[in-house]
């Protein structure tokens, strides 16, 4: 019979004993959501990886003295929302301190390329993602976050909202607006001359 996978708070008890590994099991856990919110704030995948590593770095250097409070917590142990709220406050470190994204990541498509058509279509996709990028930059902060954690690391408005330190409702109401923001600002993007806008 296999047995059922430890649940976040058991984890995190079983580090507070002395099982460092199980902290290593955390991280395996929420090693993707992690990189897909902190790849919003980063100008590149390398510098997403920094990031995420800092994260959990950041996250396991403030374990002994963050996790017993989450434990002491009623009902689930919110260690998921913890390291994404650590996640998201690094992106935001990061955009603050002069990172930018890319106008169009143009060295990631083969120029060796056998077919001049999927050239054309890779470097298409590229300029359709860099002008997505770009609108994303231009959300504001707080919409940003919420699109980010709902989209890149797919969790539901309940869990954003608590990442956040918002009402659910607030939550969804950024995430609306940063949508609606989105579609007028890649429209706007698309109709500018390389993509600059105003």
């Amino acid at each position: 019979m296999p047995t059922e996978a430890p649940s976040d708070g058991d984890l995190c008890r079983a580090f507070l004993a002395g099982d460092r590994q199980a902290f290593g099991v955390l991280v395996g856990r929420y090693q993707l959501p992690v990189f897909a919110v902190v790849r919003r704030f980063a100008s590149t995948p390398e510098e997403a990886k920094d990031l995420t590593q800092r994260a959990f770095l950041q996250a396991f250097e403030a374990a002994q003295r963050t996790l017993p409070k989450l434990i002491a917590t009623a009902g689930e142990v919110p260690f998921k929302a913890w390291v994404l709220r650590i996640a998201v406050n690094l992106g935001k470190n990061q955009a603050r301190d002069g990172a930018r994204w890319p106008l169009a990541p143009v060295e990631t498509i083969d120029e060796t390329a056998s077919s001049r058509p999927q050239a054309l279509e890779a470097l298409e996709k590229a300029e359709a993602e860099a002008l997505t990028r770009k609108a994303v930059e231009r959300l504001p902060p707080r919409q940003r976050e919420v699109f980010s954690l709902r989209i890149d690391a797919g969790l539901p408005f309940a869990e954003v909202a608590e990442v956040l330190g918002i009402s659910e409702g607030n939550a969804k109401s950024h995430f609306h607006y940063a949508v609606k923001r989105l579609r007028d600002e890649v429209r706007a993007l698309s109709a500018t001359p390389g993509g600059e806008g105003p």
